[in-house]
């Protein structure tokens, strides 16, 4: 499948799959389709299989926005990453293979992002996907809004790793992803790793509708044992705050290109801590104490 062309600007959907979640990938294609973009927008949908088996291709829909690719497994992260190889758009969302977008998510990420220059990344609240069909909330969510820096790492430090913010709804500036590295080389919780860095060196967006139904299921990565062994999760986590800690301290922040139109060659630069804010917006109030993401994202 190869990629699409014409002048129309392009939100990047980036999506890792294994075998065992191959099967939800129609389903995760019927919730792009329903997505309705604003004027001379389009979506491209990398799907990168974790791995080179037979089994994904089939459940890849036949489809020009599409692309379809294989690679050595190194993990969701290391899946996300190489993915970009082929981002041809200015923005990057993430949407996972078992999980769904609702309708009109991928609009609200773009209008914030369009809106103001200094935001680099939003997120949106999210509802668990049962496995009976129904949908579950949580209080403590943050409010509709602007995400301060450092927000989310004060947050997750005082709650057990827990963050407010989920990452797998994330939709963030190709150019800011691609400064910090991509997704974090860690075999979970790369994600949240991610989603701190951008708290780090730059302000979000919150959209208090949810934009995001995240399935729960027996064979997701996370319902393993494997991932809350004790001495691999410290590690995780340790290496996860460090690296944010270490940008925050480095002074360096997002600072937007002088136009936000995409022409394949713009770039971040750095800022002091010392300039002016990156946008007029008023700050957020203190996140809420009750969140129940766990340290990759889910509940």
């Amino acid at each position: 499948m190869s990629r699409i062309s014409g002048g129309r600007r392009r939100v990047i959907v980036v999506t890792a799959v294994h075998g065992p979640a191959a099967r939800f990938l129609p389903e995760a294609y019927a919730s792009l389709c329903a997505q309705r973009l604003p004027d001379g927008w389009e979506w491209h949908w990398l799907v990168q299989e974790d791995g080179t088996s037979d089994c994904v291709a089939p459940h890849v829909p036949d489809d020009a926005r599409v692309t379809f690719r294989q690679g050595r497994s190194g993990g969701p992260g290391v899946a996300r990453t190489i993915a970009l190889a082929h981002a041809d758009g200015p923005y990057v969302k993430v949407l996972d293979a078992d999980d769904r977008l609702t309708p009109g998510a991928l609009a609200r990420d773009l209008t914030v992002l369009e809106r103001d220059a200094g935001i680099g990344w939003a997120a949106s609240r999210v509802l668990d996907l049962l496995p009976d069909g129904s949908t579950a909330a949580f209080p403590g969510d943050p409010d509709d809004g602007p995400v301060e820096r450092g927000a989310v790492l004060d947050f997750w430090r005082a709650n057990d790793f827990r963050s407010q913010v989920h990452p797998a709804s994330l939709c963030v500036r190709r150019e800011l992803l691609l400064a910090l590295g991509g997704w974090m080389a860690l075999p979970a919780s790369e994600d949240t790793g991610l989603l701190l860095a951008l708290n780090a060196v730059s302000r979000g967006w919150f959209s208090a509708q949810a934009g995001l139904l995240y399935r729960k299921w027996a064979g997701q990565v996370t319902s393993q044992a494997a991932h809350i062994e004790p001495a691999e999760r410290a590690a995780r986590m340790a290496v996860a705050e460090a690296r944010a800690h270490a940008l925050a301290a480095s002074r360096w922040t997002y600072d937007p290109p002088s136009t936000i139109a995409w022409d394949g060659h713009s770039s971040a630069a750095s800022r002091t801590s010392g300039s002016p804010p990156l946008s007029s917006r008023p700050a957020r109030t203190a996140p809420k104490p009750s969140r129940a993401v766990k340290t990759d994202g889910t509940r």
